[in-house]
């Protein structure tokens, strides 16, 4: 069994390298704009940090026949609602793979020390009506939480190089996935919000 000192030491040095790595990205303009703001203040609390996240996004992406994604997965991506004319320019840019159309909600992973600090983040998560979330590390000094969206869309879009779809059809998808996109980053603003009142 870890010693509580060694379990501290553990938890400050893994969130000292995470909180390096997402400042790193936000300088080098990597990081999803949507939620800087969340990651920015749950680095300067004291008992967490945040590993891997995304903010929520509409994506073409690139599937094998098993239709899993490929090594080089995006054909497009937008981390913000898409206007129509970007996605039919996207659609009829040349590929060679299938393309599958999705809208996928924000994924975050917040790291902590103690069992209390995570029951408290799952708390929150519950008051937030977010209903996906879970422990996913459980070691002396070093939990990690990850907790998602539920709004998501998902079709076939392309297949050698043909759409799948009429125009007609594309735009009311994309608009079923901006609002839904939308509503994701409305559970995020209220997710930061809680964490703001809970965990200062």
């Amino acid at each position: 069994m870890v010693s509580r000192d060694k379990a501290s030491t553990r938890f400050s040095m893994v969130k000292k390298r995470h909180c390096q790595t997402f400042f790193e990205a936000v300088e080098k303009k990597r990081a999803d704009p949507q939620i800087i703001s969340l990651c920015t203040f749950i680095a300067g609390a004291e008992n967490f940090f945040t590993s891997s996240t995304c903010s929520g996004r509409i994506v073409l992406l690139k599937v094998n026949e098993q239709e899993t994604k490929k090594e080089a997965a995006f054909h497009a991506k937008w981390h913000r609602e898409v206007e129509f004319p970007e996605l039919w320019a996207a659609l009829n840019k040349k590929s060679a793979e299938e393309l599958w159309f999705k809208m996928e909600p924000f994924i975050i992973h917040i790291g902590t020390g103690t069992v209390k600090n995570a029951e408290k983040l799952l708390e929150i998560m519950k008051k937030c009506g977010i209903k996906r979330g879970g422990i996913q590390v459980l070691k002396e000094g070093k939990i990690i939480l990850e907790l998602t969206g539920t709004q998501r869309i998902s079709c076939p879009a392309k297949k050698e190089d043909r759409i799948l779809f009429t125009e007609e059809y594309a735009r009311e998808i994309l608009a079923r996935a901006n609002k839904k996109l939308a509503k994701n980053y409305q559970s995020l603003e209220k997710f930061e919000q809680e964490c703001r009142k809970s965990l200062t």
